[in-house]
């Protein structure tokens, strides 16, 4: 392999010849990924969740199953993982998170055994950059850009999460091949924060959609609804009556909701000036840096 773009016409990948793996590299296209999800009988997404039980996805799925994780493991492994996996670590416009963060002997100590498959460094949105080979501690590494599958489909003011960008691929990309999610809530926590880089209600909105037409398995997860069973009950109304009510019914709740926001946003007017100021003293991060940057050359500068 070389630096040169790759033949699907996605963006060029590291030097990969400087890092040699125990039995090869990960593919660094899209058209050689597909085959290699392929090869396994299922594969499981497994989402950074408290809805995440690893002891018992362990068992519900048997042999021939590629267990997917995403960056920070160690927020759902507490021990090694001993069953073939894959780690996708996404890009930033720093390179990969965790290798940003110097986050990946952390990370590969849960996962580094014998049926570690490697990682693979996503990118889904056009400002990240993949990370080179050698800074990913040894594991066997792939690249995959996912940025064209979303360039005219996504909405345009945010970028996929990983687990959205992968899943949504796959099913295109591997039709035959069954994929679970596992954990995949979108719900905030105490713990769990979610980014608003993201679009979750859209992401949420495809899931359920694929979930509905067979191409997708969710557990651990919020389920598909109930409105076939609200239909079944009530004499000459459809499921598609039920959800469009439903729609109805939040677009109002919702509105409620924003007057109690802006509410709260006027009182605690002054405290987000005081914290506003506190963060501007600290001293900027290499992705603000890059961020700015950017921002300063203007569109098609970059």
């Amino acid at each position: 392999m070389s630096s040169s773009a790759p033949a699907d016409g996605i963006a060029a990948v590291p030097d990969v010849t400087k890092t040699p793996s125990r039995s090869g590299d990960l593919p660094d296209t899209r058209d050689g990924w597909a085959p290699y999800f392929g090869g396994f009988e299922r594969v499981v997404l497994v989402a950074n969740s408290d809805a995440v039980d690893m002891a018992v996805l362990s068992s519900q799925f048997g042999e021939g199953t590629l267990f997917v994780f995403f960056n920070k493991v160690f927020k759902v492994l507490s021990e090694p993982f001993d069953r073939p996996s894959l780690l996708i670590a996404r890009s930033s416009q720093a390179g990969a998170n965790i290798v940003y963060r110097r986050e990946v002997d952390e990370v590969l100590k849960l996962l580094r055994g014998a049926q570690f498959e490697g990682i693979g460094n996503l990118r889904a949105g056009d400002q990240e950059t993949f990370s080179q080979p050698r800074e990913f501690g040894g594991a066997r590494v792939g690249f995959l850009d996912l940025t064209p599958v979303f360039a005219d489909f996504y909405p345009r003011t945010h970028v996929p999460t990983s687990g959205f960008a992968l899943a949504f691929w796959l099913t295109e990309a591997c039709p035959q091949l069954p994929i679970v999610l596992a954990g995949f809530t979108a719900r905030r926590t105490g713990q769990w924060r979610l980014f608003h880089d993201h679009e979750w209600t859209f992401e949420q909105i495809i899931y359920r959609l694929l979930v509905r037409s067979g191409r997708l398995t969710m557990v651990g997860g919020p389920s598909d609804g109930h409105w076939d069973q609200i239909a079944a009950r009530i004499p000459g109304v459809s499921p598609s009556d039920v959800a469009l009510v439903s729609a109805e019914v939040l677009s109002e709740r919702l509105e409620g909701t924003n007057v109690v926001m802006d509410r709260l946003i006027s009182l605690t007017r002054l405290q987000g000036r005081l914290d506003g100021f506190i963060r501007s003293l600290k001293p900027k991060t290499r992705k603000q840096k890059l961020a700015e940057k950017i921002a300063e050359q203007g569109p098609g500068k970059g």
